[in-house]
């Protein structure tokens, strides 16, 4: 389960050390330590990272196959776990130390940067693979973050990007070696602790309005997606 400590300024947030799918429990957990982090006294940032092979692989689809009753309830939250990220008050940072996959990766582009290992580990959008269309909140989201041709291909190809293809295409702001980088990404946090604030919310709302609405709609009106075919 995901756990969280301060560093001075900074909240790192360990997604934990399996796959880090956003099982039902796992979604409360990280939005109960998002609370956390909100409630705290300014200057803060937030470091997003995880101790595993994964940093995060995505929907529980095992879960959801189990409960397809919970399906629209399940997404909504997905949809809204993305808007906070993408909206809340302080700088973050996702430090990813392992794959990145799926609604993994686009919780990671709901950061303000992202980190990468150089050497292994992969970042994925695999939907046009494993036959799950992006919603609508979704392909808003990651057409927001990455330059046009890089959501081009990610999108329709499911390419995977190694740490130095992922910087070379911007989807990352760094590739590093793996033992730099937690320290690289609460360092990034820590020099921006101090934006932290109604400010910078209010800035990250308006630049992300249509992306933002997007995901709300998706929450309140069912996601525009289906669960893939055996």
């Amino acid at each position: 389960m995901p756990t969280l400590d301060r560093h001075d300024t900074v909240f790192v947030l360990d997604l934990g050390d399996s796959e880090n799918r956003f099982h039902p429990d796992w979604l409360a957990g990280v939005n109960a330590l998002l609370d956390e982090v909100e409630k705290a006294d300014d200057p803060k940032a937030l470091v997003t990272t995880a101790s595993g092979k994964f940093w995060s692989n995505g929907l529980d689809l095992e879960w959801l196959g189990e409960h397809p009753e919970q399906f629209p309830a399940y997404t909504a939250s997905v949809h809204e776990l993305f808007a906070r990220v993408l909206s809340l008050p302080l700088v973050t940072v996702a430090a990813l130390q392992g794959h990145t996959f799926a609604a993994g990766a686009m919780l990671s582009l709901c950061h303000d940067f992202r980190l990468m290992r150089a050497d292994r580990g992969f970042w994925c959008l695999p939907e046009a693979d494993i036959n799950i269309p992006f919603s609508v909140g979704m392909s808003a989201l990651i057409q927001s973050r990455l330059t046009p041709q890089t959501a081009h291909v990610a999108m329709i190809t499911a390419r995977r990007y190694g740490g130095d293809e992922a910087y070379t295409h911007q989807i990352v702001d760094g590739a590093l070696p793996e033992s730099e980088i937690r320290e690289k990404a609460v360092a990034l946090a820590a020099a921006n602790a101090g934006k932290a604030g109604p400010t910078l919310q209010t800035i990250k709302t308006r630049m992300y309005a249509s992306v933002l609405a997007a995901l709300a709609a998706e929450s309140e009106n069912g996601p525009d997606a289906r669960l893939p075919r055996n």
